[in-house]
């Protein structure tokens, strides 16, 4: 019988969710190197390992860190966590990571980012990712994560691969639960309706996914963006109905999800950082503007962002 493949993996972003996945894999045996230009989370993480914290259990996790891509060699699996904006210039300084054979993952939020990535190093070297895990930072050095919930990837072409299956096995094996889909563009469509519905109002209300649903104009407001981005999905040719929309939802704001954490939008607002409205209700409305169909709660929900971003001059 064939040994299991350990794959040595880089997290290029480790902000809360990069952190988050980079701990969990390193402490289910995966030589781990988290990368990012936040010093201080570096230096902590470091010093005494990263924080994981989860409603049950709290505990340090040592890790490789460095802000210097370059000190991590070369990887088998990157796994590509930065803000979308951050994206090209992000990957073009890590290019020191990227051997013959290594493969790039995108777990980031909203829509062309594998392309984007695709543009610095081959888009045949890159996959898509998705996941319904969620997480926030406490600090540097320390991440809080909300449930156990999967995670996808695959071939961007559609289909299976043995590359992605092979993936998907390695990382199950060290504790994060993955499938490889044949359908990962429609798998990221999936996220980004989650997303389009609940960032943007979590931001504006700093609230959490929970206690902005419990208030009936804000989820009045984040079903109307869903469904506007349902109708623009469908005209791209991306199959999806009124039981996807429903399951997305049910995933993230039912029992084991992560309806007590605020959106990473919100996290970005909060820090008075540019936030990803671009890519996920931007993306709508630019894809809704090529194909016809309307998305005005979407150009409202942007329109608003643009508006509280002005202040972080």
């Amino acid at each position: 019988m064939n040994e299991a493949w350990i794959p040595k993996v880089a997290v290029l972003g480790a902000g809360a969710m990069g952190s988050m996945f980079g701990g969990l894999l390193g402490e289910g045996g995966l030589e781990v190197t988290l990368i990012d230009i936040w010093a201080e989370h570096v230096a902590a993480v470091q010093q005494s390992g990263l924080r994981l914290i989860g409603d049950s259990a709290e505990r340090s996790v040592p890790v490789k860190a460095t802000t210097r891509p370059a000190e991590a060699g070369e990887a088998d699996v990157v796994l590509v966590h930065c803000k979308s904006h951050h994206t090209v210039q992000a990957v073009e300084a890590a290019r020191s990571l990227f051997g013959a054979d290594t493969v790039a993952i995108s777990f980031q939020n909203g829509l062309g980012n594998e392309e984007m990535i695709g543009g610095v190093i081959g888009i045949e070297r890159v996959l898509g990712g998705t996941t319904a895990q969620g997480a926030s930072m406490v600090g540097p050095g320390a991440v809080r994560y909300y449930g156990d919930l999967p995670s996808q990837i695959g071939e961007l072409t559609g289909g299976t691969s043995e590359r992605a299956e092979r993936i998907a096995r390695a990382l199950t094996a060290a504790g994060l639960q993955t499938s490889a889909s044949a359908e990962i563009r429609r798998d990221i469509w999936k996220k980004l309706l989650a997303n389009v519905a609940l960032s943007a109002p979590s931001a504006l209300s700093d609230l959490s996914i929970a206690e902005l649903m419990a208030v009936p104009e804000l989820k009045a407001t984040s079903l109307a963006a869903l469904e506007e981005a349902a109708a623009v999905a469908r005209a791209t040719g991306i199959e999806l109905d009124a039981a996807d929309t429903e399951r997305v939802l049910a995933k993230i704001t039912g029992a084991g999800g992560t309806s007590a954490n605020k959106s990473s939008m919100c996290a970005d607002v909060l820090k008075r950082r540019k936030t990803e409205i671009e890519v996920i209700n931007g993306a709508v409305a630019r894809l809704g503007r090529e194909h016809g169909v309307p998305t005005p709660v979407n150009d409202t929900l942007i329109a608003a962002i643009i508006g509280v971003e002005t202040h972080f001059v």
